[in-house]
């Protein structure tokens, strides 16, 4: 007879990490992990034989069985797309379930805050990897510095999900799909709010991807970021109030972002409307529906943004496939559809590849008033095209906080993320045992 549920819902490419820690603490500590997904396939694999585990078939859209599943559960970790999770929630609310996730607070999420307080549920968001340890790691630092009596003035964080060195040699981008295709697609979409010295900022979608920060992370090499979102929120959420710079964004390899630029300005990240005749449509046609004329694609796009023709945007577009003459291969998409559509082409990690997760922080301070700056990072590289740094990185801080949950170490309740001591202290520290560890230096200012 097991003595603790835990019921992670979904099986897709993240939860490989989560499903095999929880497997291996069910062991010792006599859990059930019962793991399902609308492809009961996908949560097979993962689950195998161990014979503390269960996989089932699971849609969040069928009330009655999700009912049972989750009412048979002491935890629920949602790896389901994010809009789904209200609907967990409201179930977690109505079964008096605790409920782990690793996506961001949404409106609809924050609604159950205060009747998961009255009923002593634990709502943990935001805990997996950007977001989840670039939060933990964050505040680690930033409550360090503070106990010291210095004053904090600025906040920089950056991450990124690239593939490793020795994978893919050729590929010029330095990167592959190693989490939703959709996502990395939708990127950036919206404007990006920050302050920067005392100033608030904004950058509009259309001139995201030209405005960068050079990043150097030691014995890795030279990154650029851009802006993510609304980093405006964390000044509270960080307790840095008065802070005069607070920047959070998306870590890429130098060269990703002006070649992703031409794509974001010709359209082809448009989810809005629905393009004609693509059934018999190649590539390269795709790509030049957007253009002016009918000229050379390469000399088209090279005059339209200023392109050398031998540069390494055109390079970037044509290794991908962008410009040949194979078949897209659907028959009705929009954009960003089918632009994914094509990239994954290229961009699926193939066997044998290893992922890269690289995240980097920089604090500015003042203390006895000498200015000072230190700058933190951490790294993690798959194993291979299942067992990806993506996977663990995100799984993980979810697997170790729904066991710290059942241990009681939680004293939280209602909507949260994992930013004061209660929370990251106990999830570092084990991250640390993964090889998950984060490294400071002081910069001389």
């Amino acid at each position: 007879m097991f003595s603790k549920t835990i019921l992670v819902l979904g099986a897709g490419r993240s939860s490989a990490a989560l499903i095999g820690y929880l497997l291996q603490q069910a062991s010792q500590y006599e859990w059930k992990i019962t793991v399902g997904d609308a492809v009961l396939k996908h949560a097979q694999t993962h689950v195998g034989n161990h014979p503390h585990g269960e996989a089932i078939l699971f849609s969040i859209d069928d009330i009655e069985t999700s009912e049972i599943t989750i009412a048979a559960a002491d935890v629920v970790i949602s790896l389901m797309p994010a809009h789904l999770h209200p609907q967990a929630a409201a179930l977690c609310i109505r079964l008096r379930k605790h409920l782990i996730t690793a996506s961001y607070v949404s409106d609809e999420m924050k609604r159950f805050d205060a009747e998961a307080k009255h009923l002593g549920l634990l709502f943990l968001n935001e805990c997996g990897l950007d977001p989840g340890i670039d939060h933990m790691s964050a505040m680690q630092v930033v409550d360090r510095i503070k106990a010291t009596g210095a004053e904090i003035t600025s906040f920089e964080s950056f991450t990124g999900g690239l593939i490793a060195p020795e994978t893919d040699p050729e590929n010029p981008w330095r990167y592959k799909f190693t989490w939703n295709p959709r996502n990395v697609v939708m990127a950036g979409q919206g404007t990006a709010k920050f302050l920067l010295d005392g100033k608030y900022r904004y950058i509009p979608y259309q001139q995201l991807f030209t405005r960068t920060t050079p990043v150097v992370v030691p014995g890795f090499g030279a990154y650029e970021g851009y802006a993510n979102r609304d980093s405006l929120k964390y000044l509270d959420t960080y307790r840095l109030p008065h802070i005069q710079t607070m920047v959070r964004g998306t870590l890429r390899n130098q060269g990703f972002c002006s070649a992703w630029n031409v794509l974001v300005q010709l359209g082809c990240c448009d989810d809005s409307y629905v393009m004609e005749d693509i059934g018999a449509m190649t590539h390269r046609e795709f790509i030049q529906s957007f253009l002016p004329s009918n000229e050379p694609t390469e000399n088209v796009i090279a005059e339209l943004f200023n392109l050398k023709i031998d540069g390494e945007e055109l390079k970037r577009l044509t290794w991908s496939g962008l410009l040949s003459n194979d078949r897209i291969g659907l028959t009705k998409g929009s954009p960003a559809q089918i632009l994914e559509h094509i990239l994954n082409k290229r961009w699926r990690l193939q066997p044998g590849d290893k992922d890269f997760i690289v995240m980097w922080h920089r604090l500015r301070y003042t203390v006895q008033g000498e200015k000072k700056c230190v700058e933190a990072y951490l790294t993690a590289t798959g194993t291979d095209e299942v067992q990806t740094a993506m996977a663990k990185t995100v799984g993980l801080p979810l697997g170790i906080a729904a066991k710290l949950l059942l241990q009681n170490r939680f004293r939280a309740a209602g909507v949260t993320i994992p930013v004061t001591f209660e929370f990251y202290s106990p999830i570092l520290e084990e991250l640390r045992a993964y090889g998950i560890a984060l490294h400071e230096r002081e910069i001389e200012v």
